[in-house]
């Protein structure tokens, strides 16, 4: 009697707590359950070497969107670390930033992940660590407010194309000068004049993150817009 007891108990106390999982899933829509799976759902599908794509909330990053006429302002290039997942990103400084986190620092944690058509043919383990082993000479460094075409400093996009560039031979997109963006609005005029003064140099080559979003070699892969 007492074993058919402890089993009855047993069973009430699964069905008691299949319950209670239940309706907090289903009542509270940011319980750590829930948040646990999904995030564990979008990792895996990650791969290295992966473009992601977010929205700042910055007034150079405004400015950025104005110019560009793209509601992407941020970029950074995923790597699977100790196998956890980060975004090497130019911020400042240029750094490695938990996935997570990275997404956190977007405008309403809205991002777009992008992957090199034919990566599992391109992106081999060898040139992967050609990538990452470039990006290591550029970790540390200062942010590039100016936009320069050197290595001295880097803006995000920059960032990315050089990696693909100088570590896989991959030219994502062509780069354009300064002057074939929009640079009318006043928003932009206003960022403009704190950095250049009245020597904005318009020839400079850069490259921006729509150029990069827009490149014919690269595919969606998760739009969380």
């Amino acid at each position: 009697m007492k074993k058919q007891k402890y089993v009855f108990l047993g069973i009430t106390f699964l069905l008691s707590f299949g319950l209670v999982l239940f309706v907090a899933m289903s009542v509270f829509p940011n319980n750590p359950f829930l948040k646990t799976k999904t995030e564990n759902t979008i990792e895996s599908k990650l791969k290295d070497g992966d473009i992601i794509f977010q929205t700042s909330q910055s007034p150079q990053c405004e400015a950025v969107r104005i110019a560009t006429n793209s509601k992407f302002s941020h970029c950074g290039i995923i790597y699977a670390i100790d196998g956890k997942w980060f975004v090497f990103e130019a911020v400042q400084p240029v750094k490695l930033t938990p996935f997570n986190e990275w997404i956190q620092h977007g405008k309403d944690n809205n991002y777009v992940i992008k992957r090199l058509k034919n990566a599992d043919q391109l992106l081999t383990p060898v040139v992967v660590q050609k990538m990452q082993n470039y990006s290591q000479q550029l970790d540390g460094k200062e942010y590039d407010a100016f936009f320069e075409w050197t290595d001295q400093r880097i803006y995000c996009s920059e960032l990315v194309w050089k990696i693909y560039k100088n570590g896989a031979g991959i030219t994502l997109c062509p780069l354009h000068a300064l002057k074939e963006f929009n640079l009318n609005d006043q928003r932009v005029q206003e960022i403009l004049k704190q950095r250049y003064g009245n020597h904005i140099p318009l020839k400079e080559k850069v490259v921006a993150p729509s150029n990069l979003f827009e490149s014919e070699l690269l595919e969606t892969i998760i739009d969380n817009y």
